[in-house]
């Protein structure tokens, strides 16, 4: 059954569009998948507590079908999110992101043997091994901050159902994973409690659509946070979704999707990067703000 559970993407918050494309495109080499744009706020808030025009990007090295991606949110009008201490870094094997970074003047520091940290606009952090990039998905594991890791093991593996992997005391962490083959989750505890800031991000997975309705009542049994409780999303021309967002007990968001409907809905668009190019030349805030003498608001 936990067989069927694959993880899917991460939600970041973005500020700066122009920026934020030339790092997941030209630095770390992904594809545009799919670019959405928006009038109002998302009925399962995946843009966050805002409920103004926003657009959605989703990037990655290959289809969502088999490749763990990344959710590129952004709401017009705001310019910077505060980061946390939750979000710990997302990594990823490919030297050729890390020759890209060395080419671009990207910055880079080595903290390991041959890994190199660098950081994508808004700060977000991103583990690079400099290793030649694999056929199957080069992302290999998001790592989340916990303060309790017995019992968030306990979470992500007696509800959620993850396998653990490996066990580090050293690091005071975990990994773990649905399966072999996809992208993991590491959870290390950092001994304090999890700020998520305004920048707060979310992780999706998907699973047969029959076990949504299990995930919520078992969630419900466990006295465990449910945010949005089962519901139904449309996207105009596209098959209609189904989620349940949780969160753990450290108040990370997990989004669970219907997988038959979600594989439907995250097909590559291959007019995805320019559909991305044209909102960016068509968003004139910055230059408003700048007209204006104003700065864009600081979640």
């Amino acid at each position: 059954m936990m067989a069927l559970r694959r993880a899917l993407h991460f939600v970041f918050k973005v500020g700066d569009r122009t920026k934020t494309a030339t790092f997941y495109r030209d630095v770390l080499g992904m594809k545009i998948l799919r670019h959405e744009e928006f009038e109002e706020g998302c009925k399962a808030t995946c843009n966050g507590p805002y409920d103004g025009k926003w657009s959605k990007t989703m990037v990655g090295y290959g289809p969502e079908d088999d490749h763990f991606v990344a959710e590129l949110t952004y709401n017009y009008g705001v310019g910077e999110y505060r980061l946390g201490n939750d979000f710990l870094g997302l990594t990823l094997q490919s030297s050729q992101a890390v020759s890209n970074a060395k080419r671009l003047g990207w910055p880079l520091t080595e903290v390991g043997e041959a890994l190199y940290l660098t950081e994508a606009p808004g700060g977000y952090r991103f583990y690079l091994l400099d290793k030649e990039q694999p056929e199957r998905d080069p992302v290999q594991k998001v790592s989340l901050a916990v303060s309790d890791l017995q019992r968030s093991v306990h979470y992500w593996s007696s509800l959620l159902g993850m396998k653990v992997m490996e066990k580090s005391e050293e690091k005071k962490s975990v990994l773990m994973g649905f399966s072999d083959s996809q992208c993991k989750l590491e959870l290390q505890d950092i001994g304090a409690a999890v700020d998520h800031g305004t920048a707060f991000g979310r992780i999706a997975f998907s699973c047969p659509r029959e076990q949504l309705p299990g995930i919520e009542a078992l969630m419900k049994k466990e006295t465990q946070k449910i945010l949005t409780p089962l519901v139904s999303l449309d996207t105009p021309g596209k098959a209609t979704v189904e989620v349940v967002i949780l969160a753990d007990p450290d108040g990370h968001e997990i989004c669970f999707v219907g997988d038959e409907a979600f594989r439907q809905l995250s097909a590559v668009d291959p007019n995805g990067n320019d559909l991305l190019d044209k909102a960016i030349a068509a968003d004139k805030s910055d230059e408003w703000f700048a007209k204006h003498n104003k700065q864009k608001a600081s979640a």
